[in-house]
């Protein structure tokens, strides 16, 4: 049987880099990790919070994150940072993101850096599909219908091949069950394809529902 295994990690060094850059004792490396959940889970909340938007995509990518001794950047790369930057009070929110974080992670003698990044084509991530993906579930949109969507949108974005997945209690029936589809190539065996991936839990009212997506982005000579 083939066993599953997580892209992104398969690819760590070939196609793939860290998200997260730093160095620690053996002794501090759970606090640097912890502090790492810490931001990115802040991060996340307060843009929902303050989204202009009433889609439900946030549009986080993904939050890249770089340590040294005396700083600490943060890299928030985001598919439509209008929606946040927008509206009354819309220039500051960064800078008062930036306070938040410090105070929440407690760095006394670290600066903390934050810089927005945005993405040319926010549909060709999995992250942003699989929070369409999600929004349109919450709406009770069949399930078909919303992958197919998803699909489309990919194409758009120019990527060579998609694979979506739900699994779940899929439209409130009473036995749990997997559904996907595929469009285009997605070699999972090659290392040298880049291939993105993202797993997204979503809460409807029957129950939560797992969202996985596969996308084949370009193949490595």
């Amino acid at each position: 049987m083939g066993q599953k295994i997580n892209p992104l990690g398969f690819r760590l060094g070939a196609t793939q880099g860290h998200h997260s850059l730093w160095f620690a004792q053996p002794q501090n490396y759970s606090e640097g990790l912890q502090e790492d959940q810490k931001i990115r889970e802040w991060i996340k909340n307060y843009v929902q919070k303050n989204i202009q938007i009433s889609s439900g995509v946030e549009g986080i990518a993904c939050i890249k994150i770089q340590k040294r001794i005396d700083l600490i950047q943060v890299i928030i790369y985001m598919g439509f940072p209008k929606l946040l930057l927008e509206g009354k009070g819309g220039p500051r929110r960064i800078e008062e993101l930036q306070i938040d974080v410090q105070k929440e992670i407690n760095c006394v003698n670290r600066k903390l850096n934050i810089a927005l990044t945005r993405i040319t084509n926010p549909y060709g991530h999995p992250n942003i599909l699989a929070e369409f993906i999600a929004g349109q579930l919450k709406n009770r949109v069949s399930f078909r219908k919303a992958m197919k969507k998803a699909i489309e949108l990919t194409e758009q974005a120019g990527t060579k091949g998609i694979q979506v997945q739900i699994a779940g209690r899929i439209d409130g029936k009473e036995i749990a069950r997997v559904e996907w589809i595929r469009e285009g190539r997605v070699p999972l065996q090659t290392i040298r394809a880049k291939i993105d991936y993202c797993s997204y839990a979503v809460g409807t009212i029957y129950g939560v529902l797992g969202i996985k997506i596969w996308i084949f982005v370009d193949e490595e000579a």
